[in-house]
């Protein structure tokens, strides 16, 4: 059985930073893209980043690009998302997923019901 579990959200100041992990188990982990999403207050579930099997290739939606990195480690079977410069606009809850391409995450084709996400707050 498939399990994508969040966490590393919290409350942050604008400006500030934090570093979402996502664990994974169930699935051979090196063989999937992995992206992360996110869905704020009263807004649809929005593609933020994605990975490529190998970590070698990375796609970023407009609103995060320079702002946030995502990265793996295939021995870990985890993701993460480091994401700097917090806007108050960015809080929402994020979610991650596993996809067969980062071109396919990139249009929300991921493979994995949702599951908790990890909420995040950013403080004006």
């Amino acid at each position: 059985q498939v399990h994508l579990v969040e966490s590393g959200g919290g409350l942050v100041q604008a400006g500030g930073s934090l570093r979402l992990s996502c664990a994974a188990s169930g699935f051979p982990f090196s063989q999937y893209a992995m992206g992360w999403f996110r869905q704020g207050p009263g807004k649809e579930r929005e593609f933020l980043a994605a990975i490529s099997l190998g970590g070698i290739s990375t796609e970023y939606a407009d609103s995060v690009k320079g702002r946030f990195t995502i990265s793996r480690a295939n021995a870990q079977n985890t993701v993460w998302l480091q994401m700097n410069s917090l806007k108050p606009e960015d809080t929402a809850v994020y979610y991650c997923n596993r996809g067969i391409n980062t071109l396919r995450l990139r249009s929300s084709g991921v493979l994995n019901s949702w599951g908790q996400g990890t909420q995040v707050t950013v403080s004006s």
